[in-house]
């Protein structure tokens, strides 16, 4: 037997300060800077060839920017130019920061539906909203923390895009058909609809389902073979655009002046680009009262942090689909998209993160660099200086059909087959994210997906995979625990008490259970919880007149037990097998060698 009790009473402490030495020179050098700003490494490397590709994605994505950002503005309950206003600037900071091609930042409907509620059609609470979310954003892709993401299952993240898209859906059920709602909510949006369905607008009715069913024959005629293909798959893709165009066209044609329109339109968008200022720190409440910061903090209250997760959590799900097999850096999109939003605070925005509808727009058009991003936020920055006025004759119910055909292919539903599939247990954190989500709130809605798929991987931490096999050696009968995973503090006092009702059955029954022995070469480490249970398991034994041996135990794990209890150190044995630990242990008198296995894997 060997003396490791050099190393199992000092324990090896990590060199914080050469981390921090070497943590300090990596900031500092070229590859940490190309790494926080992908420009350096791409643009070097731009060919000319690129350029055309960059401005026809470009300008694709921003008409259709254009088109969403109008409606995103009615989905928060702002005025709709702030949809705009909130357009631009994520798409010029994403160029220097981001490091998906693909991707262009704006305002979502699920941001925009989750905002809403916190705001009250305050302008300045969604400025300030933008800002402090862009800061903490920002702040964890500093720190590095893009492993939080890791956190977030795939059953989560399914059910609740589902559950977004049927409340964002639902929301503009009422504006489909010409009716009056003051809720975008699920519930409220549904009861409001079928409680008022008799005054549905004919206009607005028979535009709305027309341009839905269009706008869904047009997302098929990419894939129409016949005629000129190129020519298809253009005008599937502008398709909102021309949605948009044909319905200000209808409302100017069909008007017999400003207060006889024949759809419910949008109203007036202020003219102009907005002004360049720091976030608001106080404001205004709809009776003119002021309002501090503190107070409109107090009034955003957790959104600040849902909404940050929940930009990240589209962003970098956004990234990983379109990074064709690279590895995403979760952080560095962090820093981007934390990034996007305090630039864009300063230009009267609301909360803003990765779009999947306008990333797939932009890789269907052929994008090769993230320089598309300026063509798009060119072309908004005209739209808000000259086109604005046109703009105001836009039905809402053409919005409304914009909204809803894009959430009906926003739901995974090839994913919820595969989790139906792969493993049914994974159901239940799916359905109580979309339940959760759809009758309670977005944000909160999140939290009990991740709180249920927690609670799976807390009972797994807490019953560790083991077998205890029963066997008699020279007339001692001995029970082997063989662990064969890691031992979490949650999971101390399940194996005590599996071992100690174990050895109780036996004394009860015709056996008489003497030694236990515990081998431990699988465990890494734990945590002195764990080594203050293996002590009290020696004692609890004890007093069963039967004595423990942790054989061959990883010596970091060991260490913790040892200088726990330094008393405890004979109870640890090394050897280099099992025969060889049983010749150490005594002989009784009687009995055959037999054995009884009681395999407790979980």
């Amino acid at each position: 037997m060997c003396d490791y009790d050099d190393e199992l009473y000092h324990e090896r402490l990590p060199n914080v300060c050469s981390a921090i030495n070497a943590k300090a020179r990596n900031c500092c050098s070229t590859d940490s800077i190309k790494r926080k700003l992908p420009i350096c490494t791409w643009l070097p490397k731009y060919k000319a060839k690129y350029l055309i590709d960059d401005i026809v994605a470009g300008l694709t994505v921003g008409l259709t920017a254009v088109a969403q950002g109008i409606a995103y503005g009615a989905v928060a309950g702002l005025p709709n130019v702030y949809g705009l206003y909130s357009s631009f600037m994520g798409s010029f900071t994403y160029i220097f920061f981001g490091t998906c091609k693909d991707i262009t930042v704006g305002p979502t409907a699920i941001i925009s539906m989750m905002v809403n509620p916190h705001i009250d059609g305050n302008p300045d609470l969604a400025v300030l909203l933008c800002f402090l979310s862009g800061c903490l954003i920002l702040l964890l892709g500093l720190l590095n923390l893009g492993v939080l993401m890791r956190f977030i299952s795939m059953p989560v993240t399914t059910g609740f895009t589902l559950a977004a898209a049927l409340t964002v859906g639902s929301g503009q059920i009422n504006n489909l058909f010409g009716i009056q709602s003051n809720s975008n909510e699920f519930l409220k949006s549904w009861i409001n609809f079928f409680g008022h369905i008799t005054e549905t607008r004919r206009n607005d009715a028979l535009l709305g389902c027309c341009t839905m069913i269009v706008l869904l024959f047009m997302r098929k005629l990419k894939d129409v073979k016949w005629g000129f293909h190129q020519l298809n798959r253009y005008l599937s893709l502008c398709r909102n655009v021309l949605a948009v165009i044909v319905g200000i066209l209808l409302c100017y044609l069909l008007s017999r002046g400003d207060n006889e329109m024949p759809f419910r339109i949008s109203g007036e968008i202020q003219a102009g680009l907005p002004p360049v200022r720091v976030p608001p720190f106080e404001t205004q409440d709809a009776d003119g009262e002021p309002i501090n910061f503190s107070e409109m903090v107090s009034k955003l209250g957790g959104s600040i942090a849902s909404i940050a997760l929940l930009s990240i959590l589209e962003s970098v799900a956004i990234a990983k689909s379109f990074s064709k097999g690279k590895i995403v850096d979760a952080s560095q999109e962090m820093v981007a998209l934390g990034c996007c939003n305090v630039f864009s605070s300063f230009f009267s925005s609301m909360p803003i993160t990765g779009s999947f509808a306008r990333s797939a727009v932009n890789n269907a058009s052929g994008v090769q660099t993230t320089l598309g991003g300026a063509i798009t936020g060119i072309l908004i920055l005209m739209t808000l200086a000259f086109l604005t006025p046109t703009f105001a004759y836009i039905p809402k119910a053409t919005l409304a059909a914009i909204i809803i055909a894009a959430m009906l292919f926003m739901v995974e539903y090839d994913k919820i087959a595969e989790i139906w599939r792969a493993k049914k247990r994974d159901m239940l954190p799916f359905l109580a994210t979309a339940l959760s989500c759809l009758f309670w709130s977005l944000e909160y809605g999140m939290l009990v997906g991740i709180v249920v798929n927690a609670l799976f991987i807390l009972k797994k931490s807490m019953t560790p995979q083991f077998q205890l096999e029963t066997q008699k050696h020279n007339g001692i009968e001995l029970c082997l625990a063989e662990l064969k995973g890691s031992v979490d503090y949650t999971a101390a006092e399940y194996l005590k008490i599996t071992i100690v009702t174990h050895v109780t059955e036996r004394h009860m029954g015709n056996g008489n259970v003497s030694l236990v022995i515990i081998k431990g070469a699988e465990i890494n480490s734990i945590d002195a919880t764990v080594a203050a249970t293996i002590v009290s398991l020696q004692e609890d034994l004890k007093l069963l007149q039967c004595d423990l041996i942790c054989w061959n135990w990883n010596l970091a794990a060991a260490g913790v037990v040892c200088r726990l209890h330094k008393k405890s150190r004979n109870m640890f044995k090394f050897t280099k097998n099992f025969s060889e630990l049983l010749e150490t242990i005594p002989p009784a008198h009687g009995g055959n060698d037999s054995h009884i296995a009681c395999d407790l894997s979980q």
